[in-house]
């Protein structure tokens, strides 16, 4: 695939010499800050983007597409097309030595749109997007614009950006910094960025196999996710393998922390390595990296008008792909509360429950994180110890099982306490809580996650109702929909436009519905902000 660039152009602030006057400026150009471009243009929210770079990343990078985040992709336009061209997989398998700890399955259950799990190389992904921002009139994405300046002030934030043509300056009433790890946004705000910096250095090698090699069983038509404790071929150490679009595998080698980094970046021991662990199968070097994660984030998500979002507010190891769904989470749970303070219908008080949540959130995937990295790579021959017990008992034992943790995947965080969150007034013995992500399933027409998309809705199960305003989805009172939701005829549920149960009740009422529609949306908040 040809990767599509966003050459630099002059810009009308350049040509008349004036800012111009801006609802959003985004900063960055990767998969969070064109999901929320894609976010705001489909809210009639006009958008800049602005990116120092004027074309899409080498490399892999980011691989696995969790299901929540090909929902809001589907949302946007792009989800089939990331699902098609990738590969879907929901099974895993994790290995002590030779012999198979467990398995997992990600989405036992039918009845979904998307898949568990794609994987899709992150450069392929934002092809996607830019194509889908160049399409849209209400997206201007300008290349080799670089953020040095910003000040901010009661009406909306001036940007300084340096261009191959000089400075200029941009004015916006809003500003999200999308902006990577090294966040130029983040710094200049003076935030600090706190957390633990792991010292343990991996390799990532993406390798083609020649036409019908199979080394270790590898099966392209059944993809699974492979991850080994201690293999013959890597001994001391951990190894992941993933399959990829287009025939790649993508490798993670565990190196330890006092790896050779110049030493291991060699092409020759490289391949000595993927040699090993291919049983000697020909292969191509595609791609190769070595990397050191941090687990951490910064100490705000909302500074008066500008906001963070993605790796600029937050970062993970890569083990349980919490980073790119997470920052694609940031930007859905963002869009509809940033669009609805632009049109005056919320008030600032909206971009603190963002702070909030995805506060929340970073602090729920940075847990996992850290204890996966704690457990693959243990820091004590008291914790190598207890590894390695819980390791040979997990075959046989499903306590063991449940303590052996190469990564929890990725899924997405529940907002119970949360300001928008109305709590139940019933008692409820199943079914997602407010607070909860919302379950794909079945109906009539199509998906949940199709027909809710966007936009407050109320799931009506065997029951009519209505709410002046308020998009109502009329569902069967039995079915998988209502198993999926512990409903019974007449129960009734009010979903936000990010696919979070805001309120839930066994019977309709109207004022309550009513008062959790206010409260969703931020209405009885406050709308000051220091």
């Amino acid at each position: 695939m040809e990767l599509p660039r966003y050459p630099y152009r002059q810009s009308l602030e350049q040509r008349s010499g004036r800012p111009e006057r801006r609802p959003v400026v985004v900063i960055g150009a990767g998969p969070v800050g064109l999901t929320l471009a894609l976010d705001l243009a489909r809210r009639d929210v006009p958008v800049v983007v602005i990116d120092d770079n004027d074309h899409i990343g080498s490399g892999s990078r980011a691989v696995c597409w969790a299901k929540k985040t090909l929902e809001v992709f589907d949302r946007l336009g792009i989800g089939e097309a990331v699902a098609r061209d990738g590969v879907r997989w929901q099974r895993g398998r994790v290995f002590h030595g030779e012999r198979e700890a467990y398995q997992f399955d990600l989405l036992p259950e039918p009845g979904h749109k998307m898949p568990a799990m794609v994987n899709l190389q992150q450069d392929q992904v934002e092809a996607l997007l830019v194509r889908a921002a160049q399409g849209d009139g209400r997206i201007e994405l300008r290349g080799r614009h670089e953020l040095i300046g910003m000040a901010q002030d009661e009406a909306g934030v001036t940007l300084t950006v340096r261009t191959p043509d000089g400075l200029f300056d941009m004015r916006a009433d809003w500003v999200v910094a999308c902006d990577g790890a090294r966040s130029p946004t983040r710094t200049l705000l003076g935030l600090g960025f706190a957390g633990q910096v792991f010292e343990d250095r991996f390799l990532i090698a993406d390798v083609t196999l020649s036409a019908g090699a199979r080394p270790r069983g590898l099966d392209p038509a059944q993809p699974e996710r492979w991850f080994w404790f201690d293999p013959p071929f890597h001994r001391g150490q951990s190894v992941l393998l993933h399959a990829q679009a287009g025939g790649l595998w993508r490798i993670d080698f565990q190196l330890g922390r006092d790896a050779d980094i110049e030493a291991e970046r060699q092409p020759d021991r490289i391949k000595a390595r993927v040699s090993a662990m291919l049983d000697g199968a020909p292969f191509e070097l595609a791609w190769s990296s070595i990397y050191q994660f941090a687990c951490r984030r910064a100490e705000r998500f909302r500074v008066g008008r500008v906001l963070l979002a993605g790796d600029a507010a937050h970062q993970v190891s890569p083990f349980g792909a919490r980073g790119a769904n997470s920052g694609v989470q940031d930007a859905d749970n963002l869009g509809w509360k940033l669009a609805a303070v632009v049109k005056g219908k919320g008030g600032e008080g909206l971009l603190d429950t963002y702070e909030f949540e995805r506060m929340e959130a970073a602090d729920d995937n940075i847990g996992h994180s850290t204890r996966a990295t704690d457990f693959i790579s243990p820091k004590s021959a008291l914790s190598r110890r207890l590894r390695r017990a819980v390791l040979d008992l997990a075959p046989r034992a499903a306590f063991a099982k449940a303590l052996v943790n190469s990564g929890r995947l990725s899924l997405p965080t529940e907002h119970v306490d949360s300001p928008l969150t109305t709590p139940d007034a019933d008692t409820w013995m199943a079914g997602p809580g407010p607070g909860c992500p919302a379950p794909d399933a079945p109906h009539a027409s199509g998906w949940l996650s199709e027909a809710a998309a966007g936009r407050f809705t109320l799931l009506a199960f065997g029951w009519r109702v209505a709410v002046p305003g308020l998009p109502v989805l009329e569902l069967p009172g039995e079915g998988l929909a209502a198993d999926r939701y512990a409903a019974r005829p007449g129960c009734v549920y009010l979903l936000r436009p990010d696919g979070i149960v805001a309120a839930r009740w066994h019977r309709f009422d109207a004022d309550a519905v009513a008062a959790a529609w206010l409260r969703a949306q931020g209405r009885s908040l406050e709308t000051s902000h220091e």
